[in-house]
């Protein structure tokens, strides 16, 4: 994925999805502390491979200057057990969990953008048929006046009508508060501080189908949560075996010079010392480390039970609401559309009364109401199950 500058948004008035997630990829100062983990596990690593460093003493036995003995020693411990191979083993471990960990906050930031994107898109619809539903109230209003004047209605219509129309201009600037809202969370989502678009691209919100269940919950071990989880079980188990390599004594070599005063002589001295394991052989150490990795076992099993549950309860209310959307597109909306034409046609003609006007047009203005809930209904769902699994394009059948 190629960044988008923030300049090349900053000049932008439209915002598609993806420019929007290319932004927040490029400046999020989240995902951007996260990068550096990867640094920093490389640090880690590195310091894991290093031998421990040699030790120069130096001693004086009888501060008299005449009868003196001075030793140099230079002594190096020798690690016994694959203690650096076993710490070796831990840092690589912690370099793959930092790695998933940074993909993992990436299908986070992602899910997080898209459901801006999606709220601000909604909230966007939600102003557009508020303006349409005010041009509706308006278009009765000016009904009911000319057939007040003509004498063909009673005043009491066109006071309605006048209340209807109050409705919907407060319902219009509660849209447009409500689209102002979700266009700053989406510009704090980018990690933009101010709004530098004034319209969302709808191309992009083309209806993605929902993945087969089956598909999703057998790639479920494919996804960043369970990998970290795996990752933590083979980090845990690294760590034990660096604590039980703990239990091995270290050898001490050392080798140095020795010179005496009084008998005018220089002596070479080498020794070597080890720890004697009778007390502590680190025993403390690897039960812990052992019931970590126990733990770790347990955790990444209730982690794929809980994903589990998630993704089956999110796929099915997605399948639900995206079934809704679809109805309300093909045949609810148009249906009451067409109501409250027939019924401004026949007020007009003097046919209906505007009370039958006023219901069609309540009727149409819920009927949006709930199609713009089941979207949000729908366009959770879909965030819930990529915030699992990322980018469900490549999964999804249609893309």
């Amino acid at each position: 994925m190629v960044p988008l500058s923030a300049a090349a948004l900053d000049k932008s008035q439209n915002i598609s999805l993806q420019e929007a997630i290319e932004a927040a990829f490029s400046r999020n100062p989240d995902l951007a502390a996260a990068r550096w983990e990867i640094q920093i596990s490389e640090g880690e690593r590195q310091q894991a491979g290093l031998m421990p460093n040699p030790e120069l003493s130096w001693e004086v036995e009888d501060t008299r200057r005449s009868t003196s003995t001075t030793t140099v020693m230079l002594s190096q411990a020798l690690e016994l057990g694959g203690k650096r191979g076993a710490r070796i083993d831990v840092a690589d471990r912690g370099q793959d969990a930092a790695r998933i960990e940074l993909e993992r906050r990436g299908n986070e930031l992602r899910a997080d953008v898209v459901q801006a994107y999606f709220a601000a898109f909604r909230a966007q619809t939600g102003l557009d048929l508020a303006k349409q539903s005010q041009g509706l109230a308006q278009r009765g209003l000016e009904v009911a006046e000319g057939r007040v004047r003509a004498g063909k209605s009673s005043p009491v219509e066109a006071t309605r009508a006048q209340v209807q129309l109050a409705e919907t201009d407060l319902q219009a600037r509660r849209a447009l508060t409500l689209k102002i809202n979700a266009y700053r969370e989406l510009a704090k989502a980018t990690g933009s501080a101010v709004i530098s678009f004034d319209r969302l691209d709808g191309a992009d919100l083309s209806k993605i189908v929902a993945p087969p269940s089956m598909k999703l919950l057998s790639a479920l071990s494919q996804s960043a949560e369970l990998r970290l989880a795996e990752a933590q079980i083979q980090r845990t188990e690294a760590t034990l075996g660096s604590e039980r390599a703990q239990r091995v004594p270290d050898l001490t070599v050392s080798v140095g010079s020795q010179y005496s005063r009084e008998d005018r002589e220089q002596v070479n001295v080498v020794g070597m010392s080890m720890p004697l394991p009778l007390f502590n052989r680190n025993q403390g150490n690897v039960l812990a480390a052992s019931r970590r990795a126990d733990q770790a076992r347990d955790l990444r099993n209730a982690a794929e039970l809980r994903l589990r549950t998630i993704v089956q309860s999110a796929l099915d209310q997605w399948t639900t609401s995206s079934r809704e959307v679809e109805s309300y597109n093909r045949v609810i909306l148009p249906a009451a559309q067409n109501a409250v034409d027939t019924a401004t046609r026949g007020f007009e003609m003097g046919k209906f009364g505007y009370l039958e006007v006023l219901d069609a047009q309540r009727t149409l203005i819920d009927a949006r109401t709930q199609y713009l809930e089941s979207m949000a209904t729908a366009t959770d769902a879909r965030v819930t199950v990529e915030r699992i699994y990322g980018d469900l394009s490549r999964l999804s059948p249609n893309p």
